[in-house]
């Protein structure tokens, strides 16, 4: 036996105390105007990276060793299971995955510390003090409830093994990227109540405090298309979002940041919308803590929550009470001391901004209640029930359709004054190119479903706007091409970004659209070499055999899918059960294209001898994930943008922020 895990335990301990520092000397050399004092939060930043990093590593040498004297990988790994589990397993438990939360939180405090030199030295004191107080709350939290280096002794020969249904290389790599964009919206905040605690919100600030939104945003766009990924092949309903619980913990701060990174833009540009920005800042984060509680609390029941004693539940809860309630009573006493900023008109690209964010928050607050209401009532009555997609395609559809309406109307609006009828003007291209995508699809599909012409039309909308939009901005058309390429490439990056999340935003709609009207689903019984139709496709039960995996043993069945008589593929559906659990899973067989996917799923044995089969068609349904890419793309592409990479204006020397009280 070794003494990693006690060094791991250490370093956690000693991240507290530094932590802790991180938290009360710079916010008191900021108040003092003690320069030492500001200075040491970067160093206090880079310590507790170091510090975490050594517990994590410490952690994962213990997985991949199969050191079976820690607790936390007797329940959670198995010597059997491949490298990618055992890593993955780190983070696949709740001790494993709170420890990477607050190891990516101390990575973002250190980006701040290293990256931050154009920061004013107060404004970056505060910013790592903040950070250095959520560190502190959620380390005490780990060291205090949710001990990952627990020994043993002395140790079982083998472990439990790992859940089944994490074991898979999309959902081994969706937490990081979720949590990546959950704790960057720490950033977000912590900005925030810096900003209020100084009584001084500027462009300056708002051009500091978008890159980093952004950079959560992209993460949490990535991470929940991921996990929509994972939902889709792995958990074998034939869908790619069922409005679980834990899948909308996800969606609100998604919703909020969204909302965010327009307004941030508002207060860069027009000095406006301040109040709204920092109100978003708070926000977003507080539903990302909300999230961590729903998910880590016991509260919820999902195929990928953590059902953890109500202990940890309440120290959580208590987190969340001085986070969320601090930051929100700061911001209701020093948000009235915040000058209000630019003027501008209800028709103007602010107004339609403003109308953006009002219509994301109320979406996500659709969610929200549709969310926590069943948990609230069976609080306070003991009734139980479930709200599921009908809910949420009554209220969160209807607000989200005149958002996409707006979208690419709002860009072609100009700055304090716009004119509705100018910018259709400019748009009337990409309106007829929709409307003209949405005849189409009501000739193809006479009979219905009567809504897939209008959505299809909308989705074209989003795409064509966003074409128009860099058309517009380089003039395509109007100059020579050679003059248009010149202004392309001169266009800063951030504009290109934003056509493109926009455009990626209307594919991903499509395959929506598509998968939501169009999906075709078959439920037979099939005895080797009988089909059935399955759409424009037909699917054939070759027959099944056994199955013997690295940690799993099971049954596998084999499918031919043909189209008039051609054979386009051959899947596999598996039946498996896992060691030692005993657990079992069901992979699916899928048939991919951009057309549509052919979806296989085999069920139990009948009584007949024959197998229960689930066959499915989902049209298009890989844009979704396409759009999603490109989402990412967008945001990729203006974090690069020269601004952010040159820095924040200089704030003017002569406008003095609003002493704390």
């Amino acid at each position: 036996m070794t003494f990693i895990a006690e060094i791991g335990h250490f370093a956690l301990i000693l991240a507290v105390g530094v932590a802790l520092y991180q938290f009360v000397a710079p916010l008191w050399g900021a108040q003092r105007g003690d320069v030492a004092a500001m200075r040491a939060a970067i160093s206090a930043a880079l310590l507790q990276l170091v510090l975490i990093a050594i517990a994590f590593a410490a952690l994962t040498h213990a997985y991949v060793t199969s050191d079976f004297s820690v607790l936390n990988v007797i329940e959670n790994s198995h010597s059997a299971k491949p490298l990618l589990y055992k890593i993955s397993g780190v983070w696949g438990n709740h001790e494993g995955s709170m420890l990477l939360w607050v190891l990516i939180l101390a990575l973002y405090g250190a980006a701040v510390a290293v990256f931050g030199g154009n920061l004013p030295l107060e404004l970056r004191a505060r910013v790592l003090a903040i950070q250095g107080s959520i560190g502190l709350a959620f380390l005490l939290f780990i060291v205090m409830t949710s001990n990952p280096f627990i020994r043993v002794d002395p140790p079982p020969i083998e472990g439990n093994g790992l859940n089944p249904i994490l074991q898979d290389p999309a959902l081994a790599f969706h937490p990081p990227f979720l949590y990546a964009g959950y704790v960057g919206l720490s950033i977000a905040f912590a900005f925030a109540v810096a900003a209020l605690i100084e009584g001084r919100v500027d462009a300056a600030w708002a051009r500091w405090v978008r890159p980093w939104t952004l950079v959560a945003w992209m993460f949490l766009t990535v991470g929940i298309a991921m996990g929509s990924w994972w939902a889709y092949y792995e958990l074998g309903w034939g869908g790619w979002w069922f409005w679980d619980p834990v899948e909308n913990a996800s969606l609100m701060p998604w919703l909020v940041a969204t909302a965010l990174i327009h307004s941030a833009v508002v207060v860069e540009k027009r000095n406006a919308l301040k109040i709204w920005t920092v109100l978003l800042s708070i926000l977003a984060f507080s539903l990302s803590l909300m999230g961590t509680f729903l998910v880590r609390s016991g509260v919820l029941t999902s195929v990928h929550a953590f059902a953890v004693d109500p202990q940890r539940g309440a120290f959580i809860l208590m987190i969340l009470c001085v986070f969320i309630g601090g930051s929100l009573s700061l911001f209701a006493w020093r948000a009235p001391q915040l000058k209000a900023g630019g003027l501008f008109a209800p028709i103007s690209r602010e107004g339609s901004l403003v109308l953006n964010n009002l219509l994301l928050c109320v979406s996500c607050l659709a969610v929200f209640v549709g969310t926590l209401y069943p948990l609230a009532l069976e609080t306070l009555t003991g009734d139980k029930i479930s709200v599921g997609p009908p809910y949420f395609d009554l209220t969160f559809g209807p607000i989200v359709l005149p958002l996409l309406l707006l979208v690419p109307l709002g860009a072609f609006l100009a700055w304090k004054r716009g004119d509705v009828g100018l910018a259709m003007k400019r748009l009337w291209l990409a309106a007829m190119l929709a409307l003209l995508a949405g005849v189409i699809v009501f000739a193809l599909n006479v009979r219905g479903p009567w809504l897939a012409p209008a959505g299809m039309a909308i989705a074209a909308w989003l795409v064509f706007g966003a074409v128009a939009d860099i058309a517009a901005k380089v003039a395509l058309f109007k100059a020579p091409l050679a003059t248009s390429w010149r202004r392309l490439i001169g266009l800063p990056r951030s504009a290109i970004g934003t056509a493109v999340a926009h455009a990626g935003l209307g594919i991903l709609a499509a395959g929506i659209i598509a998968i939501s009207l169009w999906r075709v689903e078959v439920i037979v019984a099939l005895k080797p070499g009988e089909s059935s139709p399955v759409g424009k496709y037909t699917v054939t039960f070759e027959g099944e055999g056994p199955l013997k995996g690295e940690n799993y043993t099971g049954r596998v069945g084999t499918f031919t899918v043909k189209q008039g008589g051609e054979l386009l593929a051959t899947l596999r559906s598996e039946k498996r059960v896992f060691k030692p659990s005993g657990m079992p899973t069901t992979e699916v067989g899928l048939h991919q294209t951009w057309a549509g996917d052919v979806y296989v799923v085999m069920g139990d044995e009948t009584a007949g001898g024959a197998r229960a089969m689930r066959f499915y068609y989902n049209p298009f349904v890989n844009f979704i994930w396409l759009g999603a890419a490109v989402m990412f793309l967008g945001g990729l592409l203006s974090i690069s943008d020269r601004r952010y990479r040159v820095g924040a204006p200089k704030r003017a020397a002569n406008v003095r922020a609003v002493p704390a009280e």
